[in-house]
This record gives C-alpha cells, sequence and structure tokens, in this order.
C-alpha cells in the first residue's frame, strides 16, 4: 500500500490523538497501517506498544517495544514498558535491569514531559522496592548458607555490585598495560610484611618532614608544565602548576635528589632498604613526601601504568581528609601504611584547616614474576632509547 510521507505524518498525528483520548482500538488500527505501509519508526511502534498495553494484549505490546528498542535502545517510555512487563511476569531481576537502563537514560534526557516525568518518578519507586525486596530474598537464602560478615569480602563486594550499591571499576592505566593481573583497589596489608619496618620508622620519617616543611622552597606543584608538555593533559584539573598539591621529592624518575636524601636519610634509608620499588632508568622509582593544602581536592584520576603499585604511609593528617580508589573510600591513618593500585580511578581531599602530609613511594606488583619485571624495566628503558619523548609517572 502506497502511502505518501504527508499522508504519513498525518496518520501519526491522529494515532497520538486517539491514545490521548483513549480510544485504544482505534491507535492500534492505525498505527498498525503505519507500520503495514513502510513507515513505521520508533515513534509508531511506541505508540502501537502504548494502545496493545491499553488493550491489554501483552505479546504485541512486547513485539512493538521491542521494534521500538531495536531503532532506539536508550528509549525511556520503552525501558519503562519492557520493565513493566517482566516485573508482571514475576522476572524481577530482568524487570530491575530494564528500569536501571530507564533510570540512566533519563538523567541525561534533559527536560522530560510530565507525563513521561511521571513516568520516570513511578518506575523509580517500583525499582527501589524491587531491588529492595530482591536483595534481602537473596541475602535471606545465603544466610541460610552460611553468608555473615566473616564471609568472603570479595563476594560480598560481587553482592554490592550485582544490586547497584557500588560501580564497577577497572584498572585504566593512560600508557601502558600488563594483562591479567587482578583488578583489586587496596591490597591486603598482610601481603607486605616488609611494611612493618618503615611503619616503625613513622616517628623518624615525620620529623624529616616536618623539617622541610619549613623550607618554603623545598615543595613544588607536583603536575608542572614540563610534567605534562610531552602528554595530553589528562583529569587532574585545576592541578597544573597549583602548589596546593606539592611533592618534596627524594628520588625522582629513578634517580636520588641529593639536597633532599642529605636532609631526608631516615626516610631514604627506610624505604630504599625494605621496599620492592619498581626501576626503570629515568622513570622510577619515585620516593616522595606529598603535601596538599587546606580546603584542596585532587580530582579523579587513573595512573599510567598498572605493572606497579603505590604506597602511601600517612604523617600528618589532620580531621576531614579523605582518600577514594574505585569504590572504597579510606582514611588515612597516621603511621599506618596501605598499597593501592592507582590505575583504578582515584581521588583525595583535605577539608581540614591544616596540611595534610603523606610519603609516597612505588613498588612492582607482587604479581609479576622476576623475568617479567626485568622484561617491563627493559621496555620502558627501549622506549626512552628510541626517542627523546620521556613519560613521567604519576606517583
Amino acid at each position: 500500500m502506497q502511502m505518501s510521507e504527508a499522508d504519513a505524518r498525518s496518520l501519526k498525528h491522529a494515532g497520538v490523538d486517539s491514545l490521548r483520548r483513549g480510544e485504544p482500538i482505534k491507535a492500534r488500527e492505525t498505527f498498525e497501517r503505519l507500520a503495514a505501509a513502510g513507515h513505521a519508526d520508533a515513534l509508531v511502534w511506541l505508540g502501537l506498544a502504548a494502545a496493545c498495553r491499553g488493550l491489554k494484549d501483552q505479546a504485541a505490546m512486547v513485539a512493538a517495544v521491542d521494534k521500538v528498542l531495536a531503532l532506539e535502545p536508550r528509549n525511556v517510555r520503552a525501558l519503562i514498558l519492557k520493565g513493566d512487563h517482566l516485573a508482571g511476569a514475576g522476572d524481577v531481576p530482568s524487570a530491575l535491569s530494564f528500569y536501571r537502563a530507564a533510570m540512566k537514560s533519563a538523567a541525561t534526557a534533559g527536560q522530560m514531559p510530565p507525563d513521561l516525568a511521571r513516568e520516570v518518578a513511578r518506575a523509580q519507586e517500583d525499582c527501589d522496592r524491587f531491588a529492595k525486596d530482591y536483595e534481602e530474598f537473596l541475602r535471606r537464602r545465603l544466610a541460610e548458607h552460611g553468608l555473615n560478615e566473616r564471609s568472603s569480602l570479595r563476594f560480598a563486594m560481587s553482592l554490592d555490585l550485582l544490586h547497584g550499591k557500588k560501580e564497577l571499576f577497572h584498572q585504566q592505566p593512560r600508557h601502558y598495560y600488563f594483562p591479567e593481573l587482578p583488578q583489586k583497589q587496596f591490597y591486603e596489608r598482610s601481603q607486605f610484611p616488609w611494611l612493618n619496618a618503615i611503619e616503625a620508622a613513622t616517628p623518624e620519617i615525620r620529623r624529616e618532614a616536618e623539617e622541610a616543611l619549613k623550607d618554603a622552597t623545598a615543595f613544588s606543584p607536583y603536575v608542572t608544565r614540563e610534567h605534562k608538555e610531552r602528554r595530553p593533559h589528562s583529569g587532574q584539573q585545576g592541578m597544573l602548576d597549583n602548589p596546593d598539591w606539592s611533592a618534596f621529592f627524594l628520588w625522582k624518575d629513578g634517580h636520588p635528589v641529593p639536597p633532599n636524601t642529605a636532609r631526608c636519610p631516615k626516610t631514604t634509608n627506610a624505604v630504599l632498604e625494605n621496599a620492592p620499588l619498581s626501576r626503570a632508568a629515568d622513570r622510577m622509582p619515585s620516593i616522595l613526601f606529598s603535601l596538599l593544602r587546606p580546603a584542596a581536592r585532587i580530582p579523579p584520576h587513573t595512573g599510567l601504568l598498572n605493572s606497579r603499585l603505590i604506597c602511601h604511609l600517612p604523617l600528618i593528617v589532620p580531621a576531614n581528609c579523605g582518600f577514594r580508589v574505585g569504590n572504597d573510600v579510606r582514611e588515612w591513618v597516621e603511621g599506618e601504611a596501605f598499597v593501592f593500585d592507582d590505575t583504578m580511578e582515584h581521588e583525595a581531599w583535605n577539608s581540614s584547616e591544616r596540611l595534610r602530609v603523606v610519603l609516597i613511594f612505588e613498588i612492582w606488583r607482587p604479581e609479576l614474576t622476576a623475568e617479567e619485571r626485568m622484561l617491563v624495566q627493559v621496555m620502558l628503558e627501549a622506549t626512552d632509547a628510541y626517542g627523546s619523548a620521556k613519560t613521567k609517572w604519576d606517583a
């Protein structure tokens, strides 16, 4: 059946008007006529779905909704309709996936018509209710099989991810990715017994940091134009040449800084003698005191390579300071070190009125074999030998 574009537009308007007047039979006939004539776009299929829902023809409604989502996978109305159908059929997990997709699309859709805004609000309430019921059911069943607060932390995180309580983060190194390494935000402290000796030296290390702080010129901005000139600017907005995040380097890019190591011999020796520092000529390690000024925030960012980990030894930590890696938010505790993967998105803040100072250094990932460490080191050094551009690693 031939139909002009003008006639098709007129019929679309007529179908929508029929829906608004509460005439689903007439609306269905109109939209089916358009589909038969080859003029079925997302609006036509969505109108047909709405008409079929009004006539309680679930099979036809779902078929029309699937046509909409094939054309527009983020269509909010269609996602809600599909979620409603699945919820009515008792498939709550699947319904939740469509409701959540609808909420995500709605969040970026801008201003919506009032009727759609009401549908989104209703779907959000249903989503929250179903999510709570679903989570409680799973946890009751798991508790019957021994789940408690002492159970696997990895499994506990999997439940939080399943229920949308946490976001999934992956390693995102900006330069070099070593495959098949575990996706851990923070590492268990027990994996690094050599940290005991460094923690034991905390009073002496703190005294050396405090002495360095007395020199107004000792600390310089961590992110500098020299640091960034050969790489595109990353997500550290506002930190370029900003003294709010400053560093006092004992070692920098694989080399000692003699004046600073001489001023801080206890710190230098404690790290060099105990830590399995990652090494590559003109690259790493870096060992530094990291200063974050009052009311300052280091924006979310990721490091450049995942073949190393970062160690923090908190030295001066006022209240209201924090640190996030992926989903895990922690407070620094003076004298208690931790190890994390900086290729996971991370950020730091100092909401106090005092300076925050942390000792930072980088180590090889424990999962790398001695051969793999050697190969990574040679590869990085060969990169510099090939050209003059050198990448400075974030610490």
